[in-house]
């Protein structure tokens, strides 16, 4: 053992034996006491809905991402469905995107009666390419949605030239980039894009979502379908109640985000840069650690300019030199006090979807290897370093128990 690892133990047992040392779970919200007092005073406001703090939330958003409007939602999964509804998305037509994300974006699909595309994933990176995106066109495809992923931006550039030479639009699934650019562009600040605010997230509201767009026609339309498809603004606020002049224009959804929830991201939205580069830190203390391990392949950086927001760190377990498989390494891991997570298990192996005739699925070696292969480890700014040191020794010391 190295002596950075023994140095890096003896640190941990002279906070606690092991035996009494906090679970460290893979992830925990950024959350101070002016959060806090933010939610108690909208509590005490006597008006907790949708109002002043979405406003806010939505300003910020603006800022923050450079884009032209920001719409507030409970959910990027709601968020999602809106985009979906307001585009005409419907049967007989296809979107393309990979298996390898959250399975609301699939789900999403599949109800609207459209068909879900496929596409193979970069082996190190996990995002699409422009050239696994290309083949997959055909003249019903209406939409495709990649996702960025982890923190880290796709290659924007090549695919919205793929895109544009065949007239498809993109919605950006950006629920992992707030604080991510691309070529000195913040995510989203072009085209749309859907951010989550979902508790896991490097700013939360519990759960929420925002839609960026510099489509002003979206936009307006968004802002109507998120809540029953009111042609006025529900919110006055003058007077903190219902304009009497709010009436349905077309039939919508009830996707608003509260004011409780919204101000909760406010201070964590001023406090992004320096959670992010916290994140950044321990993301490097990692890499540098897990250089040795062959058996630990963490992910691909991309090469092109960017600034990852590092919203999770994440691993793959090369079965080949280990005698256990991923979901043994998570329990061992747990058994010494260490939270992971799984991010994701590819759509096409779930149940539901295993029994449907899938476009693509066959395809997608890159995925299947590592969806079998991926782990999560803690990753969050209120870790210290303590806490990192006790990751990278319980990595470590499984690795070496169960090395092949």
């Amino acid at each position: 053992m190295s002596n950075n690892s023994v140095d890096a133990i003896q640190r941990i047992r002279a906070i606690a034996e092991p035996a009494s040392v906090e679970f460290l779970p893979f992830m925990r919200p950024d959350i101070d006491a002016r959060d806090i007092d933010e939610v108690v005073a909208v509590l005490r406001s006597g008006w907790i809905t949708s109002g002043s703090k979405v406003k806010q939330l939505e300003e910020k958003f603006v800022q923050q991402v450079g884009c032209e409007h920001a719409i507030a939602v409970s959910s990027a999964t709601a968020g999602l469905h809106l985009v979906l509804h307001a585009m005409g998305i419907g049967p007989g037509d296809e979107v393309i995107t990979p298996s390898l994300t959250w399975v609301s974006t699939v789900n999403l699909i599949h109800l609207s009666g459209a068909t879900p595309v496929f596409v193979d994933v970069d082996r190190h990176t996990l995002m699409v390419t422009a050239e696994q995106i290309e083949p997959a066109i055909t003249s019903r495809t209406k939409l495709i949605i990649p996702v960025h992923y982890a923190g880290a931006p796709l290659d924007q550039d090549s695919i919205r030239s793929v895109a544009s030479r065949y007239s498809v639009p993109i919605v950006d699934d950006a629920a992992h980039a707030l604080g991510t650019y691309y070529q000195g562009a913040h995510v989203g600040s072009r085209g749309t894009a859907i951010f989550s605010l979902q508790a896991i997230k490097n700013v939360t509201t519990a759960e929420g979502g925002v839609i960026c767009t510099d489509d002003s026609h979206l936009a307006k339309r968004l802002r109507r379908l998120r809540f029953h498809g009111l042609g006025a603004d529900a919110f006055d606020r003058k007077t903190n109640s219902r304009l009497p002049n709010a009436e349905v224009v077309e039939p919508g959804f009830k996707c608003n985000l509260p004011d409780m929830n919204a101000c909760l991201a406010l201070g964590q939205l001023d406090r992004l840069a320096s959670s992010n580069a916290r994140r950044a830190a321990i993301a490097q203390q990692y890499s540098q650690a897990f250089m040795s391990l062959d058996a630990i392949l963490p992910l691909d950086r991309p090469v092109y300019t960017h600034e990852h927001a590092w919203h999770l760190f994440m691993v793959r377990v090369d079965t080949d030199r280990l005698s256990i498989g991923r979901d043994a390494l998570m329990l061992q891991l747990k058994e010494q006090g260490i939270g992971t997570g799984l991010h994701f298990r590819a759509v096409h192996q779930h149940a539901f979807y295993k029994a449907l005739p899938l476009t693509g699925a066959a395809k997608l070696e890159n995925t299947n290897w590592n969806s079998d292969r991926l782990v999560t480890l803690p990753l969050f700014p209120g870790m210290s370093d303590a806490d990192v040191d006790r990751v990278i020794v319980a990595v470590k010391t499984t690795v070496s128990r169960f090395a092949i």
